[in-house]
């Protein structure tokens, strides 16, 4: 190559110092939260996965895929995976979303995710109807649908719909695995908190405030990934609705 074509082919390359290439962009490494801090235990329900989605009404260009709306806002109804329309749905989740929609919307704008479990989902819990529980104990408190009367401290958590219920905590202090594991001895001994008198519950998830990270432990097959675990209560003839 000619010694002017090989110069100009470098200048070329050489790159621009005020462009930086997104290879070369500086990353610090991240901030570690510490472990002896808060968490929080509540019971793994072991029903299928699901989201409330509240926004604007405004803001959407089409009522594609919206299960229910009113003069502000609108609702989507989600699976794990995908956003669910009655008639294309997951157990039901969507139409109970869209009969509930006035009452849902007293959870305010955002995302809003719980398990749907009950009736004719995974463990079905010996109940005759299904039911959402909110995972997100921090914010969400919930009226006993027997006395009427608040089952957390209303002076931290906000008061959600009558049509939802919450994910038990079981646990909430410093981080340690003794409390960890006598939670788990506990819930194999008395059966689910979330519904009194099952006495096969799932597990715990531990979610560490700080860090804002949870995890799970199962009572049974803890140590098997879960690709491999047959559930001997499911029906694999079941039709979802």
């Amino acid at each position: 190559m000619p010694l002017q074509s090989l110069n100009r082919t470098l200048k070329m390359n050489i790159p621009d110092p005020t462009q930086t290439p997104l290879s070369q962009e500086f990353q610090p490494w991240p901030k570690m939260a510490r472990l002896s801090r808060e968490i929080i235990i509540t019971e793994k329900i072991d029903g299928t996965n699901a989201q409330v989605y509240v926004v604007p009404l405004a803001e959407l260009s089409t009522l594609f895929q919206v299960t229910y709306y009113d003069e502000q806002f609108a609702i989507f109804a989600g699976s794990r995976t995908r956003w669910i329309v009655p008639g294309n749905d997951n157990y039901g989740f969507a139409a109970w979303v869209r009969d509930n929609g006035p009452e849902l919307m007293k959870l305010g704008l955002g995302r809003h995710y719980g398990e749907w479990f009950g009736a004719g989902i995974q463990r079905r819990y010996g109940l005759e109807e299904k039911r959402f529980a909110l995972f997100n104990t921090l914010r969400w408190g919930y009226v006993d649908r027997v006395s009427r009367g608040p089952v957390v401290d209303l002076k931290t958590c906000l008061l959600g719909p009558m049509c939802c219920h919450v994910v038990p905590v079981l646990y909430r202090g410093e981080f340690n695995t003794v409390s960890i594991e006598l939670i788990v001895d506990e819930l194999r001994d008395n059966g689910s908190a979330a519904v009194p008198g099952f006495m096969k519950p799932e597990g715990v998830v531990i979610f560490h405030v700080a860090a804002g990270i949870g995890f799970k432990k199962t009572l049974e097959n803890d140590e098997a990934p879960k690709s491999t675990i047959v559930d001997p209560s499911a029906n694999p003839c079941e039709t979802v609705p």
